[in-house]
């Protein structure tokens, strides 16, 4: 495998986990902002990738990129709360559809992902210039 082929792929990666976390900010913060229970409001975001070719050369070296950014269409979150100035004739305020405890979970998973990646570019870095110290001497 190339070395160029590496450093592609991990780029691809670290790109769509920057774009994963940036769904995952947008989500937490907007997971306590209230609506009106019969409007829309927003609804959590997430990412689908899709694996790619890194070139003809090499069909085998599989990169990824964002393929789509899909609402979540489970229902909004009602809360009771008669005094907010949201609140439906039953007393009802809409919460966007987050689950914080989920979006904590993606946002450490692509930060290790992201994490990752980067290593393998240092590291394939690394590889190159042993290489060309070696080829100096």
């Amino acid at each position: 495998m190339s070395m160029n082929n590496v450093f592609n792929i991990a780029a691809s990666a670290l790109t769509a986990q920057s774009m994963r976390l940036n769904a995952v900010a947008s989500n937490l913060a907007n997971a306590d902002s209230a609506h009106a229970s019969t409007g829309e409001g927003y609804k959590a975001k997430q990412v689908v990738f899709q694996a790619v070719a890194m070139g003809k050369a090499t069909p085998w070296a599989q990169g990824v990129r964002m393929k789509e950014v899909v609402e979540d269409q489970r229902p909004f979150r009602l809360v009771y709360d008669p005094k907010h100035p949201l609140a439906d004739p039953k007393g009802y305020v809409g919460y966007p559809n987050v689950d914080p405890v989920e979006e904590m979970v993606n946002m450490i998973s692509a930060s290790r992902s992201y994490q990752t990646n980067a290593e393998v570019m240092a590291t394939t870095k690394g590889l190159l210039q042993r290489t060309l110290s070696i080829a100096q001497t």
